[in-house]
């Protein structure tokens, strides 16, 4: 993938920091992002890299025409998935109107803590995993095996209220991603690795699904565990033709109530934000920010 080598990594640590950032051209808009609810969520997370929660308002949620207007255009460009994010998806009161609007054309995942998936609404998304034409997948956000590793993370009680939402989409049917931030580094590593598979098929699910994510170190992480260095960033010349195809905003642009943006780490970014409309986004970028950095040194997609 053409990542950096550790001595590598140690060289640009000593030297001086420069800004020479590589240009990405958008190859194909194979993958389309929604912050279907903008930057409103029922937790306030500790490592979110947007901050969202409760009383966060930076990005409105989008309304049902915004996100059709987006999911249509999005398809004249031969767009091939869409996600769903916020904030948290079930928050907005259209939700399943906009989860029918999206698997009209093609895949669809929605990425979700899973505290508001009650019995009526799991009930619901297991008929649409059923009935769909394209493949429906559920993401839920879990950061520990136990209620003390997740919930210093995710807040108090939410351990258990998370697993009880895994709980409901398996008994209708999905067996959901679990999405794990490795804040906690050991959980990373193999042996932490084994402990979610222990921990879901002790729930029942025989066939566990995970995806681990490094941290990204803006938002609450910066506050949390330190931001970037000067020399976390991308110069011209680190990116040869394969890491370049790595990198999903090579193939994906992200979409909110107040325009577009290369991808979902930088929404909160004001130079990231590309235009109104995804029109504006379908243009090379700049990688000249540290998270991009992580994408590339950590191999990082936020895709399932």
């Amino acid at each position: 993938m053409g990542l950096l080598s550790a001595r590598d990594l140690i060289r640009r640590a000593k030297e001086p920091a420069t800004y020479d950032s590589p240009v990405l051209e958008l190859e194909h808009l194979d993958t389309l992002w929604l912050q279907v609810t903008g930057t409103l969520c029922n937790l306030a997370c500790l490592h979110c890299f947007i901050s969202c929660g409760p009383n966060n308002d930076s990005h409105d949620m989008m309304s049902l025409g915004q996100v059709q207007e987006a999911v249509d255009r999005a398809v004249e460009e031969g767009v091939k998935e869409f996600y769903f994010t916020g904030g948290e998806p079930f928050m907005h009161p259209q939700i399943r109107e906009m989860i029918d609007c999206a698997l009209e054309h093609g895949p669809l995942t929605v990425l979700t803590n899973g505290i508001l998936i009650d019995e009526e609404m799991a009930a619901w998304l297991g008929d649409r995993f059923r009935e769909s034409r394209y493949s429906f997948d559920l993401r839920v956000s879990l950061d520990g095996t136990t209620a003390a590793e997740n919930d210093a993370i995710r807040g108090r009680h939410t351990f258990e209220k998370i697993l009880s939402g895994v709980d409901r989409l398996h008994q209708n049917g999905i067996n959901p991603v679990i999405t794990v931030t490795t804040c906690h580094a050991e959980l990373g590593a193999e042996a932490g690795r084994q402990r979610f598979f222990e921990l879901l098929r002790s729930r029942g699910l025989e066939r566990p699904r995970l995806k681990f994510l490094a941290p990204f170190k803006i938002g609450r992480e910066e506050r949390r565990g330190g931001g970037y260095e000067d020399y976390e960033r991308l110069k011209k010349g680190d990116l040869n033709e394969e890491a370049k195809e790595s990198l999903q905003c090579s193939s994906c642009r992200m979409v909110t109530a107040k325009g577009a943006y290369p991808c979902p780490i930088l929404i909160e970014v004001e130079e990231a934000r590309m235009g109104d409309s995804l029109d504006d986004a379908l243009e090379p970028i700049e990688l000249n920010h540290p998270a991009c950095y992580t994408c590339f040194v950590e191999g990082v997609t936020c895709r399932t």
